[in-house]
C-alpha cells in the first residue's frame, strides 16, 4: 500500500527492481527501487518471485537475506501498477521458475529467510516480515498493516499470520485501525526479535543468515519443516515426523561430521548430504 510513493515507473524503465547477490550460502534479496521507497509494482512482485524460487531449488544456496534498498525497506504496494491487474482469481505474481514471496498459496519456500528492515514498512513489507523466520529492525523503523484505510484487505497473509505471531488484540490493533506503530512495540508484540541502530540492520541480519548458513542444511530444513508442520496441520501431525526424520538425519554424512567435530571438539564443515 504505498503512502505516498509516486506510481508506477517511468517509461521504457527496464531496470531490475529486485537484486540478487550470493554471500557464500547465503542469498541477499534486495528491494531496489529507492526513488519509489521501494513500492512494489507487478515488475518488483514476481522479480521477488523469481529471486524467491532460486533461493528454494538452489543446492548451494542454504538462507535468504531480505533487505531493502536506499532509506525503506518498502512504503508497500504501487497500487497505481497493481491494482488493474487484479482479475476475477485475485492477483497473479508468480512466474514459471518463481515460488509466492508471501507464501500464501500452499507451497512453503524450505529454507529460512532473514529480514532486515529500515525506515518505513508498510503492508506487503508487514507481509514480508510475517513469511520470514528472523526480523531485524532499525531502531527508527515505523510499521503500519493499513489496507483497510485503502478500502481493500491485507491479501498477503497478514490475517493468518500477525494474529498467531502477536495475539488477537494486537494483531486487530494495528490491523483494523491502519495505524504506524514504531519498532519498540513492532518487538514487544513479537513481530521483530532485534532492534538495532541506525545503520545496521543489514549487517546484524547478515551476520544471523551466516550464522544459520553455518550449520547442518539439512537439519536447519528439516526444523524449519518441522515447525511449519505443527502451525499449519497441529501438534499431533508434527509430532508424528519426529522420529522418522531423526532417523533420517542421523543417516546423512553431516551427521557423521557432526560427531566427529564434537568429538575432536573442531568445528564441522557442513556439506548438506
Amino acid at each position: 500500500m504505498n503512502d505516498g510513493a509516486a506510481s508506477g515507473g517511468a517509461v521504457g524503465d527496464d531496470r531490475p527492481r529486485v537484486s540478487v547477490e550470493r554471500d557464500g550460502h547465503v542469498l541477499v534479496i534486495g528491494l531496489d527501487r529507492p526513488e519509489k521507497r521501494n513500492a512494489a509494482d507487478l515488475r518488483m512482485l514476481r522479480e521477488l518471485s523469481l529471486a524467491y524460487g532460486l533461493l528454494d531449488r538452489d543446492p548451494d544456496l542454504r538462507v535468504g537475506l531480505l533487505v531493502g534498498h536506499g532509506e525503506h525497506f518498502t512504503a508497500g504496494l504501487d497500487l497505481g501498477d497493481v491494482a488493474p491487474a487484479v482479475g476475477e482469481d485475485g492477483l497473479d505474481v508468480v512466474p514459471e521458475g518463481g515460488l509466492h514471496p508471501w507464501q500464501v498459496e500452499g507451497r512453503q519456500l524450505t529454507k529460512p529467510v532473514v529480514a532486515a528492515v529500515q525506515g518505513t514498512c508498510l503492508t506487503l513489507g508487514v507481509e514480508l516480515a510475517l513469511a520470514s523466520d528472523v526480523v531485524v529492525a532499525e531502531v527508527g523503523t515505523r510499521f503500519g498493516q493499513i489496507e483497510v484505510s485503502r478500502a481493500i484487505l491485507p491479501f498477503g497473509g497478514a490475517t493468518i499470520r500477525l494474529p498467531r505471531r502477536v495475539g488477537w488484540g494486537d494483531a486487530m490493533r494495528w490491523m483494523l485501525t491502519g495505524d504506524l506503530f514504531d519498532a519498540e512495540e513492532a518487538r514487544r508484540i513479537g513481530l521483530v526479535q532485534e532492534v538495532v541502530p541506525e545503520g545496521e540492520a543489514r549487517a546484524r541480519g547478515l551476520e544471523l543468515a551466516r550464522r544459520i548458513a553455518a550449520q547442518a542444511p539439512l537439519a536447519v530444513q528439516a526444523t524449519l519443516a518441522n515447525a511449519r508442520l505443527a502451525v499449519r496441520e497441529g501438534d499431533a501431525a508434527a509430532e508424528a515426523r519426529l522420529q522418522s526424520e531423526l532417523v533420517r538425519l542421523m543417516r546423512t554424512g553431516d551427521a557423521r561430521r557432526g560427531m566427529e567435530a564434537f568429538l575432536s571438539r573442531t568445528t564441522a564443515e557442513y556439506e548438506g548430504d
